[in-house]
């Protein structure tokens, strides 16, 4: 057996079994005052939809390289159901330290998977780069700094609980571009990082999934449920037909292309994700779900054109522009509604409140983004020791190295 598949065997089940076991031990004994997840609550409906589209949509949304289908759909599985307990620990933690109010029942749950979604969106970015030991290192430290992110816009900014926990894109996109900066970057032409029609096909099918659930995961925490679903929904629809008309007027044949599909159709439900409880009527939602895809589509012909090759990064599944810049848009949105809803109820001597709202609005926004980038830069640096035995060049976005083929076994 070659060495670097004796370390890597001998490496990552230990790591798991110390992990497992210190989740274990937090299950047994606890910590004061944290709540009982066995509390009455009426959360499972819409946990059950997000955890739906987090393990289901995202795994196969994922799946993008012809040859790393296997590590696409199964380490995203297994850093979901490892980090949603991780994210429980820092709940209890944060309600131990009274940094943050006790939850009952599945809440304290269903938002340990919402915030998985932040590390799944950075995972694109790093597919088949990053080995499943220094996937599992950036999953725990993404988590434990998106909770200090929140933490931050929570206690200084006065950020409302719901909107904190809709910065999973914005981080999440970010944190994913600082971290896979770090990695050396793949020779031109490699035919292991292109896509096939059946991976494709399979990418779709998760989008589809994650186009279906959008709604539940906007609304999971919002005071106005049936608005925020309402207005995602509206948003999505119209972002996936703008996604098939502008693909047919961008691409140079006049013919869909599925890549624009596959990340354009999502862009409304990123941008209404910070406004989607408080938007009074329905044409705003349709408009940024227009934008949203707009963004999106003319944003991934500069960004891989120009931007990408200039910084030299390889965002694998597009994560910037199908997540990142929808995002921006959803925190310039936000801003520009607050303006207006509170401009017009508001006297002319009442401006500094106004001002000071805008203030705490942009000021959220910065702090995730400028936290996920410098975090990220340092988590990439992380990943990059030689403990953690990081995949040579010639063995990106490859399943061989990590999973058993038996039709390709010679012997034993």
């Amino acid at each position: 057996m070659p060495s670097r598949y004796l370390n890597f065997r001998c490496s990552l089940p230990w790591l798991l079994l110390l992990l497992q076991t210190l989740f274990l031990l937090r299950s047994f004994f606890g910590f004061p005052g944290a709540g009982d997840i066995y509390s009455p609550s009426n959360f499972y409906p819409e946990f059950q939809d997000v955890n739906h589209m987090v393990i289901f949509g995202f795994g196969f949304f994922l799946m993008v390289l012809r040859r790393y289908g296997f590590s696409s759909t199964g380490f995203t599985f297994l850093l979901i159901v490892l980090g949603v307990q991780c994210s429980v620990l820092v709940e209890d933690c944060l309600v131990f330290l009274g940094e943050q109010q006790n939850e009952v029942g599945m809440e304290s749950l269903a938002k340990a998977v919402v915030s998985m979604t932040a590390v799944v969106i950075s995972t694109g970015a790093v597919l088949g780069k990053a080995n499943p030991v220094q996937l599992i290192v950036m999953t725990l430290v993404e988590l434990i700094f998106f909770y200090v992110s929140r933490c931050i816009n929570r206690t200084f900014l006065q950020v409302p609980e719901h909107l904190s926990l809709m910065h999973v894109h914005l981080f999440g996109a970010y944190f994913g571009l600082a971290v896979t900066s770090r990695f050396p970057e793949p020779p031109p032409g490699l035919d292991k990082s292109r896509s096939t029609p059946k991976s494709e096909l399979f990418s779709m099918l998760g989008t589809v999934f994650v186009w279906v659930f959008w709604p539940s995961f906007n609304s999971i925490l919002a005071d106005s449920k049936r608005k925020a679903v309402l207005n995602t929904y509206l948003a999505l629809a119209v972002s996936a037909v703008a996604a098939f008309m502008l693909s047919a007027l961008t691409s140079k044949d006049g013919k869909f292309r599925m890549t624009h599909i596959h990340s354009a159709v999502l862009a409304g439900g990123v941008a209404v994700s910070y406004t989607a409880h408080s938007i009074q009527h329905p044409w705003i939602a349709m408009i940024l779900g227009l934008l949203g895809t707009v963004i999106t589509i003319l944003g991934s012909h500069c960004l891989q054109r120009c931007f990408n090759p200039a910084l030299k990064l390889q965002d694998t599944s597009g994560v910037h522009f199908t997540f990142g810049l929808p995002a921006v848009l959803g925190a310039v949105a936000a801003v520009v509604l607050c303006v207006v809803e509170e401009g017009i109820n508001i006297q002319w001597n009442d401006l500094s409140s106004l001002g000071y709202l805008v203030f705490v609005d942009v000021g959220a926004f910065c702090q995730t983004i400028c936290t996920a980038l410098i975090t990220g830069l340092i988590t990439g640096l992380i990943l990059n020791i030689k403990l953690l035995k990081a995949v040579h060049v010639s063995k990106y976005f490859d399943d061989q190295f990590y999973w058993e083929f038996p039709h390709l076994s010679v012997g034993f």
